[in-house]
C-alpha cells in the first residue's frame, strides 16, 4: 500500500512539474510558425510580425492571459465582441479580454481585428514583408502604449530570424504566380491546335507539374524551396541538372529524400553574402545557415572556425563573409548598443540595474513601467545610447 502511495505521489509530482515547464522562444516559434505563414498568405500581415507580437504579448506562450484564455495578442473585448471573455489586470484592474477555444482562433482573430479597424488600413499598403514598417506602424496606430514597442518587435524578428518565414511565403506566392502563368501559356498552346490538321503530341511537361517548388531567385541564385520528403533526384531531373552537380552545389554527399524543408540551389552557391552576419536559432548548424543564405559551406567553416555538423546555440553570431580584424567593433562601441534583457527567476529591477550599471528609474522609463513588479520571461530594454 505504501509503495502504491509513493508511486501515485511520484506520478502526480512528475505531471505537475511537466505542466509548469515554461515554453522557450524556439518552441513557441516552431509551434506557431505555420499558422503565422497561413495568415500572411490570407491577409498579407507578415508572419514575422505575428510571431514577434506573440513572443512579446504572450511572453513566449507563458503569460497568465494565454494560459487562461488562449489570447496571444492581448486583444480586449471591445463593444463588438460576442464571444467568451476573461477578466485580467492590464492598464486597469479587471479589464475584459477575449477568450478563444484554441491558439489558432486567437491568431485568426488578431488578423480580423487589424483588418477591420480603419486606423490600421495604411499598414496593408506597405511593401509585402516590410516588418519594420509594420512594427512602427502598429505603434503609430495605437496598438501598444510602450514607446519602445517597435524596437522590441524588430529585436525579436532579427534575433530569431523570423523574417525568413516572410520570405518563404513570398517565394511561394511568386511560385504560384509563375505556375498560373505557365498554365495559361500551356492552355493557349493547346487551344492553338484546336483548328489545326496536326494533332499535337501530349507530353507530361505540357499537362502537369511536379509537386516540388518552381524555380525562383534567392540571393542572386537560381533555387527552389523544397518540402521535407522531396527527392533530390526528382529535383535534378526536373530542372535538367546532373544529380552529382546538384549534390555538389548544395554541399551534400549522397542522394535521398530531404529530411527538412530547405532551399536547394540549382547553381553553385556564393563565396559570401551581402549580409555580414547572422544570429542563429537553437539547433541550427552551419549547413542550415549555408542553405539559408546561399553561401558555400566550406567558406562558412573558414569564416567562423566551426565544424559543419555542430549544433549552434541560440544567439550565436555566424559571419557570412570575411571580417577584417580592424572592422570588428571595439568593447566601447559594443557597450553603446541597446540590449534586451530577459527577466529570470528571482531577478528584480535593482539587480538588473546593477548588472548593467544603470539606474532603476532609467529602466522604468525605457520600458514604460508603472511599478517595480517584473515577470519571468519579460523583456526589458536596456538603452546604452
Amino acid at each position: 500500500m505504501k509503495a502504491f502511495g509513493l508511486l501515485l505521489f511520484t506520478i502526480v509530482f512528475s505531471l505537475g512539474g511537466y505542466a509548469q515547464k515554461r515554453m522557450t522562444a524556439e518552441e513557441y516559434i516552431a509551434r506557431y510558425k505555420h499558422i503565422s505563414m497561413e495568415e500572411m498568405k490570407r491577409t498579407g500581415i507578415p508572419a514575422s510580425i505575428k510571431l514577434a507580437q506573440g513572443l512579446l504579448e504572450a511572453e513566449m506562450g507563458n503569460s497568465p492571459l494565454v494560459l487562461r484564455s488562449n489570447n496571444h495578442f492581448g486583444i480586449k473585448c471591445k463593444l463588438d465582441w460576442q464571444g467568451e471573455s476573461v477578466s485580467h489586470d492590464d492598464d486597469e484592474r479587471g479589464e475584459c479580454f477575449r477568450k478563444y477555444d484554441n491558439p489558432e482562433d486567437s491568431y485568426r482573430d488578431h488578423s480580423e481585428f487589424l483588418m477591420s479597424r480603419d486606423r490600421y488600413a495604411s499598414l496593408f499598403t506597405l511593401k509585402a514583408g516590410d516588418y519594420k514598417g509594420w512594427a512602427y506602424g502598429l505603434k503609430k496606430a495605437g496598438y501598444a502604449t510602450n514607446p519602445r514597442y517597435p524596437q522590441m518587435l524588430i529585436y525579436n524578428i532579427e534575433k530569431y530570424n523570423l523574417h525568413k518565414f516572410d520570405e518563404i511565403v513570398l517565394s511561394e506566392k511568386e511560385e504560384t504566380n509563375e505556375r498560373s502563368k505557365l498554365v495559361e501559356d500551356k492552355q493557349r498552346e493547346i487551344n492553338s491546335f484546336q483548328y489545326s490538321d496536326t494533332v499535337p503530341v501530349k507530353r507530361e511537361s505540357q499537362i502537369g507539374f511536379a509537386d516540388y517548388k518552381a524555380k525562383t531567385r534567392r540571393n542572386g541564385l537560381q533555387a527552389v524551396f523544397a518540402s521535407r520528403g522531396t527527392s533530390l533526384l526528382a529535383i535534378a531531373t526536373f530542372h535538367n541538372i546532373p544529380l552529382t552537380r546538384l549534390l555538389e552545389y548544395n554541399d551534400k554527399t549522397r542522394d535521398g529524400l530531404l529530411e527538412e524543408d530547405e532551399w536547394i540551389y540549382l547553381e553553385r552557391k556564393n563565396k559570401e553574402s551581402s549580409q555580414s552576419n547572422y544570429i542563429s536559432m537553437e539547433g541550427e548548424t552551419l549547413y542550415t545557415v549555408s542553405q539559408l543564405f546561399g553561401v558555400q559551406l566550406s567558406r562558412l567553416v573558414d569564416y567562423n572556425n566551426l565544424t559543419p555538423g555542430d549544433r549552434l546555440k541560440s544567439g550565436t553570431r555566424i559571419y557570412l563573409r570575411p571580417v577584417p580584424i580592424n572592422s570588428l567593433p571595439s568593447d566601447s562601441e559594443l557597450k553603446k548598443t541597446t540590449i534586451i534583457h530577459e527577466v529570470t527567476a528571482k531577478e528584480g529591477l535593482y539587480s538588473i540595474a546593477k548588472k548593467y550599471n544603470v539606474s532603476v528609474q532609467d529602466i522604468k522609463m525605457w520600458n514604460n513601467l508603472d511599478s517595480d513588479t517584473l515577470r519571468i520571461g519579460q523583456q526589458l530594454i536596456i538603452s546604452k545610447n
